[in-house]
């Protein structure tokens, strides 16, 4: 058997970070994603999909994700239900997600205007974390592929800058 979804569209909202009581974050959303047809009257109609995320990924995405942004979102489809205050069941079907992939940056999504003088956080780009935009080519560190003779690991305890180029997987 087999649960998975993969979805692209953008955020009707700002995502809705909350705490459980025993203090695990989930965070709240809603994805439009367009249909491949349009409708009778010739516009292109769009589902509106609730997604759920928890943990570090619910932090992450709530940190991060604006209304508007486009994202992917994997994870699974699960149905729900209750009986609300009159009694009545009531049946919830959502996406909680287990990844998260921000689509464009805020840069892009704004035209690109950085703030100048300062700059901007990096935004992962899977809610999980990491940097997608970070080479190793670029800085200065003391590692080269030709020169093996220098230790990588040494820097008084700073943070080693790995490329994927750099894992052997």
């Amino acid at each position: 058997m087999l649960n998975r979804i993969i979805l692209i569209g953008r955020l009707t909202r700002d995502p809705e970070l909350r705490y459980t009581p025993a203090g695990v974050a989930v965070t709240q959303f809603t994805l439009a994603v367009d249909r491949n047809f349009t409708g009778q009257n010739g516009e292109r109609e769009a589902d509106f999909i609730p997604v759920v995320t928890w943990r570090q990924l619910a932090e992450t995405c709530a940190n991060y994700l604006r209304k508007g942004r486009l994202a992917a979102v994997e994870g699974r489809i699960q149905v729900r239900n209750y009986e609300n205050n009159e009694g009545k069941r009531v049946y919830v079907t959502e996406v909680i997600a287990d990844n998260v992939r921000f689509l464009e940056s805020s840069q892009n999504r704004e035209g690109g205007n950085a703030p100048s003088g300062g700059s901007t956080p990096e935004e992962p780009a899977f809610g999980g974390g990491g940097n997608s935009g970070n080479s190793a080519r670029g800085n200065n560190n003391n590692f080269s592929r030709n020169n093996n003779t220098q230790d990588p690991f040494s820097g008084d305890g700073k943070p080693i800058d790995i490329s994927d180029d750099d894992l052997p997987f």
